[in-house]
């Protein structure tokens, strides 16, 4: 890559987040592509009707049940006000990926994509997608790839957003790196994971919204891995 072509994708991901703050403050409501479950329990109904929730959707190989939940948000101190789901792996990945997708990750060889975009009643989105692999060693190649592509964004020059210091959990269910988000002044604002268990593979990303700590970008990502592991 020259260094002309490394600027102008640089620019690209940073004027992603820019886009991304936009849409956040500008969808408020719920919408699904896809196919929707008829297996919603009356719990669920339940919890919909006070809040908004990822409406259940199914895609061979994967389904929304499998990303983050409105329940998980609040439990971590986020207000969720809608939510958009997608079965077709062409959400962008990250604020470091610029408008690269899954499927364009995976080469389309996935068995099931599954994405939401949750807004937040302040400043701030959640994004997560994921794409279930036909083995465990395509698997293992895509979570290598997703955590090569957070690293590129660790690196910035002096007054840019960059991804912090690298952490691991592991759980009986699978494994998650993740990675606070820092202003270019330093302060922490939000954090990305990216997430594997068994066959699949996800990327969660909370931008957008200053955060009083990591441990909330640790707490979503154990959130995410459970969903995906359930």
């Amino acid at each position: 890559m020259t260094e002309n072509q490394a600027v102008q994708q640089k620019s690209v991901r940073r004027n992603r987040v820019a886009a991304a703050a936009c849409f956040a403050a500008a969808l408020i409501t719920a919408s699904v592509v896809g196919t929707q479950s008829a297996s919603a329990d009356a719990a669920a109904n339940r919890a919909a009707a006070a809040r908004p929730a990822a409406v259940a959707a199914v895609a061979p190989g994967l389904g929304s049940a499998r990303l983050v939940q409105s329940e998980d948000l609040l439990q971590k101190g986020l207000k969720p006000v809608g939510a958009t789901v997608e079965l077709t792996g062409r959400q962008a990945l990250s604020a470091c990926s610029g408008e690269e997708t899954m499927r364009d990750l995976t080469k389309g060889a996935a068995t099931g994509y599954a994405s939401v975009t949750w807004t937040l009643d302040t400043d701030g989105m959640l994004t997560e997608s994921a794409a279930s692999a036909p083995t465990g060693i395509s698997a293992a190649l895509w979570e290598k790839q997703l955590v090569a592509l957070v690293q590129d964004c660790q690196d910035e020059p002096a007054g840019h957003w960059y991804y912090g210091t690298a952490h691991t959990l592991t759980t009986t269910g699978g494994t998650a790196h993740w990675y606070p988000a820092h202003n270019g002044d330093g302060t922490v604002s939000g954090g990305v994971a990216v997430l594997r268990s068994g066959n699949r593979v996800a990327i969660a990303e909370l931008s957008g919204r200053p955060t009083a700590a990591p441990s909330q970008v640790e707490g979503i990502a154990a959130a995410a891995l459970k969903r995906l592991s359930s």
